[in-house]
């Protein structure tokens, strides 16, 4: 019975979270850093437990393809990031029931902090982010997203 209650109150949690679905680039509105990668589309999609997988794909600077996946908690915590170039870890901490901060590591160095803010109406979101790149160059992002389904 525990156990039920448990996967109830998870599967509620998860399905209350606006940031699930499948989000794609309005590249139009965003602005991007000289150089910058582009995430065309992001999806965060239920995982084990109360776990949430994020799986990202874009283009590099070079226009080559990018795919990189994160399994995690919105808990504050970091989690590895598989695929990624540029980050190890990545942390998601809830702000309030729209908005996301969130941190990524390179060998245990912050390189990046960003702030993901929902539309009240639950069909857009902004990413606001901020760090340094590989070359040691400090860059500003901001992308808006369309939700897919």
């Amino acid at each position: 019975m525990a156990l039920a209650l448990l996967l109830t109150a998870t599967a509620a949690t998860l399905a209350a979270n606006p940031l699930l679905g499948t989000w794609k680039l309005n590249e139009g509105k965003s602005k991007f850093a000289p150089g910058a990668t582009k995430n065309t589309m992001v999806t965060y999609a239920p995982a084990k437990g109360d776990m949430v997988k994020c799986t990202v794909d874009g283009i590099n600077k070079d226009g080559k393809p990018i795919h990189w996946t994160w399994v995690g908690k919105f808990d504050g915590k970091p989690y590895q990031i598989k695929g990624s170039p540029s980050f190890d870890t990545l942390t998601y901490k809830p702000v309030n029931d729209r908005t996301n901060k969130t941190t990524a590591t390179k060998a245990g160095k912050v390189v990046m902090t960003g702030t993901i803010t929902m539309a009240k109406d639950g069909k857009s979101r902004v990413v606001m982010l901020t760090g340094t790149d590989a070359s040691g160059q400090k860059f500003t992002d901001m992308t808006y997203y369309d939700k897919q389904h």
